[in-house]
């Protein structure tokens, strides 16, 4: 089942957080993403703008409402700006098209080379 999408928009002001945690909330109570505790949104945050600190703000509220409703949000086309700001600030999200961080990237096989000691 594909999740619901959240299309977020800026440029954001510092209070402008209470209409998307309004619409997150409103997706996850609808029965979208999967239903029980894997509930996800998409939140595309393609068209926010800058990278910024009202962004990291949105965003950190917004993976509380989700995770009080029961639910999770992923990510979807974050700048790489963004990326580095919410990893300096120590907010990790899912971000869509990226393997979950505790299963390897598929493809990717550990080898050994003839010499190395046995670990």
């Amino acid at each position: 089942m594909t999740p619901p999408v959240l299309v977020l928009s800026g440029p954001l002001t510092r209070d402008e957080v209470s209409g998307p945690c309004d619409a997150l909330r409103a997706l996850l109570d609808g029965g979208g993403g999967g239903g029980g505790s894997g509930r996800v949104v998409v939140c595309d945050v393609a068209g926010l703008g800058p990278a910024g600190l009202a962004a990291v703000n949105l965003l950190a509220r917004l993976q509380l409402t989700a995770r009080r409703s029961g639910g999770r949000i992923r990510l979807r086309d974050p700048s790489p700006a963004l990326c580095a700001l919410l990893d300096l600030v120590g907010l990790r999200f899912e971000v869509e098209g990226q393997p979950e961080q505790r299963e390897p990237p598929l493809g990717v096989e550990e080898t050994v080379e003839p010499g190395d000691p046995a670990a």
